[in-house]
């Protein structure tokens, strides 16, 4: 559809060839990482268009929403909902701080829901607005590629219009995924688990990373009977072990049952809820059971493959360090890529993205050191690398110093609930390479941490910074101990 159009008095040429586009920009999804790359495309002088799918809570291959997954059914919601959890253990470790409780405390799930429903309701207009107050124009409907310069819009009375674009950015996130189990449909994902009519008394979660513990924890936090089963003997994959065995100690020390090495193989509706099979024989019942077992990208509506764009064997779009695609003019940023699935990440790629294409400067985003945090209660937090990555990494040997401790909360409420806190280090640079820490408030305290490391910190410099007493926080500059020195080159954990 590109078309001859006069530009300040002379037709536009590109490679000798005389074109207009309709937009400098069109973006397809607007998750964090598209608004981002949209208004700092449209600051720096670029015309841009974006499209997203209409606002609902729950995802389809039809709506979504502007603000994508981390605002309307990811992050933002999540983080209510723990905070939510968190209120009812916390009224019981009151009481011995002096405060008289009655012995029945309820809990309302349908005016927390409601809240919650109406702050992402507003976070998706907050996004509407910053999309216009940059001059970006919103298309609201289903996007698709159908050819290297132009994107086709299916509106909502089904009517399809086409748009030409210089550039063209693929920005639609991931989905929920379901195991092929059988009774798979009784089963929901963390979509619908944040918007359930009704707060499951009993609940399954099937998967061991960051949605399987966090759901967990939030309903165990609300009352329910809650049984975890996960393929490893701990949860949480990837990360640092010893912070996946504090993990695992405080989700059972909360009560959660776990089931280690385990999977379901069945899922069956009873007239007392969803019976669950499981590979080692066992039965279970549930009124939820949730499938936490990964996301995939969001690219099989796309045409993407029919215009010639590459993608890998999990649909993830793939993409070179600039983000840019194997067709020049298409280029693709956030979970839809599959390179480290984080709401900052995809912000910072979104940076980059109109940094280098109308900023006037290449700019690659930079993978290393970013923290992050799994809202479990309590949490767990990390920035660089974990004690076994280091091992497996480093050329010479490794300090790990560590730190395991009853928080002064605890002291006063009787919680039995150890926070673990840990640093690698590298022995012949002095730099500390890696934390981690288990425990409240370990996301706010691993934030300052990450700069500390982003700036190639030393231990000595640890060592020398002056602590904030009491706090948690000061032991990160006061664990003067080697734990163990670790050579190189250690077999890798399988747990």
């Amino acid at each position: 559809m590109a078309r001859k159009m006069l530009i300040d008095g002379e037709l536009e040429k590109t490679n000798e060839v005389e074109d207009h586009f309709d937009f400098d920009l069109f973006v397809i999804g607007a998750g964090s990482g598209g608004v981002r790359a949209s208004r700092f495309s449209a600051q720096n002088g670029a015309k841009v268009g974006i499209c997203e799918l209409p606002f609902h809570p729950v995802s389809s291959e039809v709506i979504g929403g502007v603000g994508g997954t981390c605002v309307i059914r990811g992050c933002v919601p999540k983080k209510i909902l723990v905070y939510g959890a968190c209120f009812g253990p916390e009224l019981e470790d009151a009481r011995n701080y002096g405060w008289e409780l009655n012995e029945r405390i309820d809990f309302n799930w349908k005016k927390l829901l409601h809240k919650k429903t109406e702050e992402i309701a507003r976070l998706n207009g907050i996004y509407k607005r910053l999309l216009a107050n940059a001059g970006v124009k919103l298309f609201e409907g289903e996007g698709r590629v159908v050819g290297p310069n132009e994107v086709e819009v299916i509106q909502l009375d089904g009517t399809k219009i086409n748009y030409s674009a210089k550039h063209i950015l693929i920005a639609t996130g991931s989905r929920a995924q379901r195991p092929a189990i059988p009774g798979q449909e009784l089963a929901i994902t963390s979509d619908e688990a944040l918007s359930l009519e009704e707060l499951p008394k009993r609940a399954i979660v099937l998967g061991g990373g960051y949605i399987a513990v966090e759901f967990a924890s939030i309903w165990r936090g609300m009352g329910a009977t809650v049984d975890l089963c996960f393929r490893k003997e701990l949860p949480l994959r990837g990360f640092d072990d010893e912070m996946r065995a504090a993990v695992a100690r405080n989700l059972e020390g909360r009560g959660i049952n776990l089931h280690p090495r385990t999977t379901l193989t069945e899922l069956v509706k009873t007239e007392d809820g969803i019976k669950v099979r499981t590979d080692h024989g066992e039965e279970i019942v549930a009124d939820v059971v949730l499938f936490a077992t990964g996301r995939v990208p969001n690219t099989k509506r796309l045409n993407l493959e029919a215009v010639g764009v590459e993608l890998d064997k999990t649909g993830a779009v793939k993409v070179d360090g600039y983000s840019r695609t194997n067709i020049p003019s298409i280029w693709a940023i956030g979970d839809v890529t599959n390179r480290m699935n984080l709401t900052p990440v995809a912000l910072m790629e979104g940076t980059c993205f109109a940094k280098t294409v109308f900023g006037g400067q290449p700019t690659e985003p930079d993978y290393s050191h970013i923290p992050c945090a799994v809202f479990c209660i309590p949490p767990l937090s990390v920035v660089g690398l974990s004690e076994e990555q280091a091992i497996e990494q480093a050329n010479g040997d490794i300090l790990v110093f560590t730190s395991t401790f009853n928080p002064m909360k605890n002291t006063i409420s009787g919680r039995q609930e150890k926070t673990v806190m840990k640093l690698v280090v590298d022995a012949e640079t002095d730099k500390v390479i890696g934390a981690s820490m288990c425990g409240p408030d370990a996301p706010e305290i691993m934030q300052g941490i990450a700069i500390a490391l982003k700036c190639g910190a030393t231990k000595a410099q640890f060592d020398s910074t002056v602590g904030i007493h009491p706090s948690a926080a000061e032991e990160f500059v006061t664990m003067r101990s080697v734990t163990r020195r670790v050579t190189a080159g250690k077999p890798k954990t399988n747990l």
